[in-house]
């Protein structure tokens, strides 16, 4: 059952799991099970996406009840007045600390044209593992808040190796050998990759609206073994 986080008349907020697709898409490969007939079958009733998040990602998922909903919320997110925060893990200490990623995309076909896109970054934890990999004895990883400002086709991946500093367990984007020593030592099957939280104004009403997704048992697990804590709400504003 999908855990729901928020739902009145107008939307629903999911917490997505990972490796579970949303729709039915080419993307998606050879997947049989899909959130948005899981929801309606949960609730007995229709839903509609309002935004979208890849079949390896967890985290917060804004599902409408009408079409009128959805239409409203999607153009929040194409004005990019939602302001979406994730949590990464990644390859390497990126330096500086924070900064903008400002690489232009191409979107679902990588021989399309390119477009302006920018991604926030904060490196909030680190850690260096012992374990010998390629020519380095000991392994350095960290936790980054990434903010997108635009939502370009798998914006945060793309624009997170770019720098060189590959999201762990990102198959299309990321490094098999590093994907291949969390599931050998930390026994993580999963991008780490979470829709952390989603702030937008109500729809109907307007109001302001923050949703947080706690983290799967696979990813919290990890940041419990390396001493990880994330940040409180004005720590992390």
């Amino acid at each position: 059952m999908l855990e729901i986080l928020y739902q009145d008349d107008a939307l629903i907020a999911v917490n997505k799991p990972a490796n579970l697709a949303v729709h039915r898409s080419k993307m998606v490969g050879n997947a049989e099970e899909f959130l948005i007939d899981q929801l309606r079958e949960q609730i007995g009733d229709n839903v509609y996406l309002a935004h979208r998040l890849d079949r390896a990602t967890s985290g917060v998922l804004l599902i409408a009840r009408s079409k009128d909903v959805a239409a409203r919320l999607g153009e929040q997110f194409m004005g990019r007045s939602v302001r979406k925060r994730y949590l990464v893990v990644v390859r390497g200490w990126p330096d500086p600390l924070e900064g903008v990623i400002d690489y232009p995309l191409p979107g679902s076909r990588e021989t399309g044209p390119r477009r302006e896109a920018r991604t926030q970054y904060r490196r909030l934890a680190t850690i260096e593992v012992p374990i010998e990999l390629g020519r380095y004895p000991q392994q350095r990883y960290a936790l980054v808040l990434a903010e997108p400002e635009s939502g370009r086709f798998r914006q945060i991946r793309k624009h997170l190796a770019h720098i060189h500093h590959p999201v762990i367990g990102d198959c299309q984007h990321g490094r098999g050998d590093h994907n291949r020593l969390y599931k050998q030592y930390f026994g993580c099957h999963r991008m780490l990759l979470h829709a952390w939280r989603l702030r937008f104004a109500h729809p109907l009403t307007g109001v302001a609206m923050e949703f947080e997704a706690p983290l799967d048992a696979a990813f919290a697990g990890l940041l419990d073994r390396f001493g990880w804590v994330l940040p409180g709400v004005s720590e992390e504003e």
